[in-house]
């Protein structure tokens, strides 16, 4: 049995973090650096990236920034290709990268069809192309991780982002279908719910109104922020996770009961 102190070590691990340069993902980069893990930062805004990663070296962090598009197939293996030579292994990876914030909340009918193909493309195609790259590393790995962040959307049945609710649902299938095929791999497959999470990026079309009824609707009546979710990521990112596989964790102050 692994003593138990080494459970939730993290120290010496690989953890590519897709979006890293904004919102949870910066978060998750951060928090993953200051508990001793090499953090690659696989974020399309190269600029943002390099800013999040000066802020974690110039705490004595370890960070690694890659230029990566996620909706772009050859992106993604150069960045695994990148990871490979820099770093030797990937531990872990963490599928955040995704387009919600930018969208304006519309009924289902007037969703532009090419904003429709783009958010599918980026939240599902985009997952599926960096596990497809990092696949190979996370085999070799004797602690694989993949973490897809889904979303509370899904649970609440949220009106008005059609596009993005129906492509976290998505990644619940995902997760649950990859996690059998990696499985006898030793690779665990796992989604975050968050609930509506507050963070540096603005969102015009929520009113104060919209944010306060969501945190009348949670257990915990305040507003949820990136950190509440670092718990449960770094515990699907560690040992102690091991044999949990294929599941979806809600974050969201009890906003819904799944």
């Amino acid at each position: 049995m692994q003593p138990i102190q080494t459970l939730f070590d993290l120290r010496g691990r690989s953890v590519v973090i897709t979006g890293a340069g904004q919102g949870i993902g910066r978060t998750f980069a951060k928090s993953f650096a200051q508990a001793g893990a090499t953090v690659v930062l696989a974020e399309m805004n190269e600029l943002k990236a390099k800013t999040v990663a000066d802020e974690i070296t110039s705490q004595g962090g370890k960070a690694v920034v890659i230029a990566t598009d996620v909706g772009n197939h050859a992106s993604t293996q150069k960045m695994a290709a990148q990871v490979r030579a820099q770093l030797g292994k990937a531990d872990v990876l963490i599928n955040n990268a995704g387009i919600f914030s930018s969208l304006k909340m519309r009924p289902f009918e007037q969703i532009p069809d090419d904003e429709w193909e783009r958010v599918l493309h980026v939240n599902i195609t985009g997952v599926f192309n960096c596990c497809r790259a990092l696949t190979p590393l996370l085999r070799a790995s004797a602690s694989g991780r993949i973490i897809n962040i889904s979303s509370g959307a899904i649970t609440l049945g949220r009106p008005n982002y059609l596009h993005y609710t129906t492509s976290k649902a998505a990644l619940l299938g995902l997760t649950r279908s990859l996690a059998r095929e990696l499985g006898p791999a030793a690779i665990t497959v796992n989604a975050i719910l968050p609930g509506s999470t507050h963070t540096e990026i603005e969102r015009e079309t929520v009113t104060p109104q919209q944010r306060q009824h969501i945190v009348e609707m949670q257990c915990i009546p305040r507003v949820q922020v990136p950190e509440d979710l670092v718990g449960t990521a770094m515990f699907l990112a560690s040992d102690a996770s091991a044999f949990l596989t294929g599941q979806g964790i809600t974050v969201d102050g009890g906003a819904t009961h799944t």
